[in-house]
């Protein structure tokens, strides 16, 4: 399950532990061979001069993430005692990809180690002295706060700036202000979201697999390059032996899972392009449920959970996200992916004198696709994307210019 579990980039540091386990065993790390036919191929985009072996060594530069930038600053004096160390490490594996953390989370965590709310609260508000400044704030208000104090700004100047953070909502009204611009000028040094130079490495992603569209032929291959070999030494070896026999059964386990892994996946590749092909040719997502796959894959549906988490797909349309083909239904043949992503439309191309509603952003929706909605969904998908209220779309549309 880890080796099906995890992603193309972290699966040879799954199989480590197996190696050295297993004297007979060593991990080889992926190869760059790649067949000529798709040479041209990247699932970058890149202009068809580019090899897909030069890409690859362009992306083996290690580049740390987000959680392993932090984990490294978990240390003394800042985090002293070993419970500290634990609330401040729960705390990183529960932010989101942009750096904040929900308040929930915050209490679960007081849960699970049976901590008092307090406790958790005083070590979380100590990441304001990590880097990036602002990760581990509940909001954006808490990110700007915790990167305000990393600034040298004069009391006065300091006081408004905070005031104007915590009203942020009604910013405009602080325009006739004399230090409003000055104030202005801090905050948009603040970063928001917190991470977000970690949320551009994000998409430097290795796809699993790769969708090739020629001449309207539809072909599915694995990102082969990238797999790391499993090599199996017995040469000279008493296979008798009760230790050697049991070892090269593991090693021949392992072969066998990973090949298994390669078969899962390739599946998964054949029957999302069976069920999505029209989207290849650029129509939008159909309705697709995790249990239509673990159906014909004659497995269950969390098993088919946990093997596409993480899990891209390189085709003509971009990177995608496995999960992103698997769409509940809003109406019989419409998805909300399809929804979601003319709701995006909407807002990008929207006059930013006078944003859109909720309102007017379903009268939109209902009458393209022919169905009926309430606002509280949109609201709901909307927030899915962090977009804005219109209000508030309007006050940072004044504020960018």
């Amino acid at each position: 399950m880890p080796i099906l579990q995890s992603n193309l980039e972290s699966l040879q540091e799954v199989l480590e532990p197996f190696a050295k386990e297993n004297p007979f065993i060593q991990i080889k790390v992926g190869h760059e061979k790649v067949s000529k036919r798709f040479e041209k191929k990247s699932f970058f985009q890149q202009a068809s001069k580019d090899s897909v072996s030069s890409i690859i060594e362009a992306l083996t530069i290690e580049k740390k993430s987000l959680y392993e930038v932090l984990y490294e600053q978990i240390n003394p004096p800042l985090f002293p005692t070993p419970k500290s160390q634990k609330i401040a490490y729960s705390l990183i594996d529960n932010l989101d990809n942009e750096g904040y953390i929900q308040k929930e989370f915050v209490q679960e965590i007081a849960d699970k180690f049976d901590y008092s709310l307090d406790d958790v609260e005083k070590i979380r508000k100590r990441f304001a002295n990590l880097s990036p400044c602002g990760v581990g704030a509940i909001d954006f208000k808490e990110a700007f706060l915790f990167q305000l104090d990393e600034l040298e700004v004069e009391d006065e100047l300091y006081d408004f700036i905070i005031e104007l953070i915590k009203n942020f909502e009604s910013i405009e009204q602080y325009s006739g202000y004399k230090d409003f611009l000055r104030a202005l000028k801090v905050i948009k040094k603040f970063k928001n979201p917190p991470a977000v130079e970690y949320l551009e490495k994000q998409r430097e992603v290795i796809p699993d697999i790769f969708i090739f569209n020629t001449s309207g032929t539809i072909e599915v291959k694995l990102n082969d390059a990238y797999y790391p070999d499993i090599i199996l030494d017995t040469d000279g070896l008493d296979d008798k032996q009760e230790f050697v026999s049991r070892k090269i059964k593991d090693a021949k386990d392992l072969i066998d899972a990973l090949e298994m892994r390669k078969a899962t996946l390739y599946k998964i590749g054949l029957l999302i392009v069976e069920y999505q092909y029209d989207f290849f040719f650029g129509e939008a997502i159909k309705p697709m449920k995790l249990q239509d796959l673990a159906s014909e894959l004659k497995r269950n549906t969390s098993t088919i959970s946990r093997a596409i988490s993480g899990k891209y797909i390189s085709c003509n349309r971009g990177v995608i996200p496995l999960k992103k083909f698997f769409a509940t239904a809003v109406e019989e043949n419409i998805s909300n992916s399809a929804i979601k992503e003319y709701m995006q439309e909407l807002v990008k191309y929207e006059s930013h004198k006078k944003p859109l509603s909720d309102m007017k952003i379903l009268e939109a929706i209902e009458k393209k696709f022919n169905v009926k909605m309430v606002r509280r969904t949109i609201t709901k998908y909307r927030q899915q994307f962090n977009i804005a209220g219109s209000s508030e779309r309007k006050k940072l549309y004044t504020l960018k210019y």
